[in-house]
């Protein structure tokens, strides 16, 4: 997801101008309607911030279903809650999220993302752990320069 530079590392583009946020998402309706309605409350909050118009004014004019969704002005701060995601590698995963104001800088949050003790996606996250790993270590032992 953020690797493509299509998206510019943010989820609001990955999730209405990517297809691929669909499989990544299996609840791409919940998940959409989230994203939207955290937007609109951003907005809200900071209603000249110009990086964020001009995110709402570009997913409004490309996307229908953020179109649909931003009219119904709903607005929502999830500070905690349930996200399922598709890795394409190690396939379903289930985050338990907690969002935490972040002290000195009024108006950030910082998500902590944790999976169940013993559960099938703790294994997953461990196992994708030891992917990187392997790869990592793959990469700098095949460029000596490094």
């Amino acid at each position: 997801m953020l690797k493509d530079p299509a998206n510019g590392q943010n989820n609001a583009r990955f999730m209405f101008l990517s297809p691929a946020s669909r499989t990544f998402y299996p609840d791409w309706e919940q998940g959409a309607d989230s994203v939207v309605a955290a937007l609109r409350t951003a907005a809200g909050r900071n209603p000249h911030d110009k990086a964020l118009t001009d995110l709402i004014g570009e997913l409004v004019t490309r996307s229908d279903a953020f179109r649909l969704r931003w009219s119904a002005h709903n607005v929502r701060f999830h500070c905690s809650g349930t996200k399922r995601i598709h890795h394409p590698e190690v396939g379903d995963l289930e985050f338990t999220y907690e969002g935490l104001d972040v002290p000195g800088s009024p108006g950030w949050v910082t998500f902590v993302w944790t999976t169940v003790a013993g559960s099938p996606s703790e294994e997953r996250v461990k196992l994708l752990g030891s992917l990187a790993v392997t790869r990592s270590a793959s990469s700098t032992a095949a460029d000596p320069e490094d």
